[in-house]
């Protein structure tokens, strides 16, 4: 099987993660078990996941010109993902993304930093990569103004779009109609689908807008009626990261070709496996585990 090209544009950090027992309510001090640094950011995230799935991955994003950019660029790069188009910005710190894990999920709080110069002018200069790609990936960890800008080029090279809006933010109508996929969870749903029946908006964009409901599966709309594409049991460590494998194996697999339903059940085993290990990127997983994990 080819490898399918994808391009990520997105957010690159250090994740700055504690554990504790429970999050504190405001004004409160808890003590708290572990600490520990770890490369993240939804863009690397995705990028990193896509690559140990087998996909040929260039990101596209900006670091800071400081220790924390040197280590997030060399954890791209030991994971087979291509930098050519990461760009150590100066006078600016890297992003970072500060994670309470207690109570078995996650809290987080991003500092965007040096991510916010991933500018519509800045992707531009990768077009004659992203003529190139099976698939363009993008959150919302970058300017809105880069994720229309995106949308728009997309559409006007033929290439499809895999837009994870995460962070939740409204999205323009035009962003939405020329997006090919969009993986909101259900509370980034709520947001962008504000008064709308969830169900609706799935029948509105069928084989488009694909809701993630956590260890419930993903609910999408075939044109037919509304498909349950159920996740996999498992013992949960930490479920940060979980939605960005979950986009990068989907992102993986339907670039291959691979038809819609075969995607989604790929993409929630390897979310599933993701969330046994440390850390955004220490549970993500290989191919082939994700594909002995789906014989089993």
């Amino acid at each position: 099987m080819k490898k399918p090209k994808i391009a990520v544009i997105g957010s690159s950090s250090m994740d700055l993660v504690v554990t504790s027992k429970r999050r504190p309510l405001a004004g409160e001090t808890v003590l708290g078990e572990t600490f520990e640094t770890v490369p993240g950011g939804k863009g690397a995230n995705q990028a990193v996941a896509a690559a140990r799935l087998g996909a040929d991955v260039h990101m596209i994003g900006c670091v800071g010109d400081d220790a924390y950019g040197k280590e997030i660029l060399d954890n791209l790069k030991s994971n087979g993902v291509k930098t050519g188009y990461v760009k150590p910005v100066t006078h600016q710190k890297s992003g970072t993304a500060h994670i309470i894990l207690a109570e078995g999920d996650n809290s987080i709080v991003v500092v965007k930093g040096a991510n916010d110069f991933v500018t519509p002018d800045y992707v531009k200069e990768a077009m004659s990569l992203l003529k190139e790609c099976d698939l363009i990936m993008i959150q919302q960890e970058v300017p809105e103004e880069t994720v229309l800008e995106t949308a728009r080029l997309c559409d006007e090279i033929g290439v499809p779009l895999l837009l994870n809006p995460a962070p939740a933010r409204e999205i323009p109508d035009e962003v939405i109609e020329k997006a090919a996929y969009l993986t909101p969870n259900e509370h980034e749903a709520g947001i962008l689908f504000k008064g709308q029946e969830l169900s609706k908006a799935l029948s509105n964009y069928p084989n488009k807008l694909l809701i993630t409901e956590g260890a419930a599966g993903v609910r999408y709309h075939d044109g037919s009626r509304e498909q349950l594409i159920p996740s996999f049991p498992v013992k949960v460590v930490d479920t940060t990261g979980a939605g960005d494998t979950f986009n990068a194996a989907f992102g993986t697999a339907i670039a291959e070709g691979q038809n819609m339903k075969e995607s989604l059940r790929f993409a929630n085993r390897a979310a599933s496996l993701s969330v046994t290990g440390f850390g955004a990127q220490g549970g993500m997983p290989t191919r082939d585990e994700v594909e002995r994990g789906l014989a089993e």
